[in-house]
């Protein structure tokens, strides 16, 4: 008996559909970082980028059975095109064990500058994406000042409802990107040309609310003197401590295990 046909419910390759594959004997959880130039790589174009690496790097990845098998990479929280990261992630399944330093030096030879593996680690199992709650943004606003730009955080943080809008798939929407912020701040350092940095939390809600999401309701609805397109950086990605507004390490709990 199968649940898909590709698979027993042992969860083993079924040798009778098309194309079985070796069975996964190890997962590996990945952080890596989108830097420079590489912000403007698309998610689907970093997918294809990464397959490269994979193959590059020999690594015994695992694939899918039936006609048309694919790679066992499963993505989570993908950065938006255009914003940096230095917390996205991803699992991949492997045929064979693997040392998680072994896959970060191969990976990081064969993926390009500017796309680079953070850690590695053994998964536990459960689901990458289930601990991903929440994220911390960096937003650099070129030529505006901190006072003007703590005036306008000061407005957000005190009205109820933010109303913004965004072109989705189905077209225009509007929503609320006030509720989904767990904390913004002016940070005190100032950017590269003097300019105020915010420090914002976002929790990850549906609608999923981005950073240009915080930053239209801020010039459209608190006053803020926006010129320049601003530049985002994701630093952290991770389970969310309500209390604090701090986001932690989603590979905490896996790199420090026996």
């Amino acid at each position: 008996m199968t649940t898909d046909g590709s698979t027993t419910l042992e969860g083993t390759p079924n040798p009778e559909a098309p194309n079985p594959q070796l069975p996964i004997v190890q997962k590996l959880r990945i952080r890596y970082a989108k830097r420079g130039r590489m912000r403007f790589t698309s998610h689907r174009d970093f997918g294809r980028a990464f397959e490269r690496a994979i193959r590059r790097a020999a690594l015994p990845i695992g694939y899918s059975s039936g006609y048309t098998p694919h790679p066992k990479i499963s993505y989570a929280g993908a950065s938006p095109t255009g914003a940096a990261s230095e917390a996205e992630f991803l699992e991949i399944g492997l045929t064979r064990p693997m040392e998680p330093a072994d896959v970060r030096a191969a990976l990081d030879v064969a993926l390009p500058p500017g796309l680079d593996v953070v850690d590695v680690v053994v998964s536990p199992g459960g689901a990458l994406a289930d601990l991903l709650q929440a994220s911390r943004w960096l937003i650099e606003l070129p030529e505006v000042s901190r006072e003007a730009a703590q005036a306008s955080v000061e407005t957000f943080l005190a009205r109820e409802e933010v109303l913004v809008e965004r072109m989705t798939k189905r077209g225009l929407r509007t929503f609320d990107c006030r509720a989904a912020v767990v904390r913004l701040d002016v940070d005190e350092q100032a950017g590269s040309d003097g300019c105020a940095i915010l420090d914002l939390v976002v929790r990850h809600d549906t609608p999923s609310v981005r950073p240009d999401d915080v930053i239209s309701g801020l010039r459209t609805l608190c006053g803020l003197p926006i010129e320049k397109a601003p530049l985002a950086t994701r630093s952290d990605q991770g389970p969310l401590d309500e209390r604090t507004g701090v986001v932690g390490d989603p590979l905490a709990s896996d790199r420090d295990a026996p």
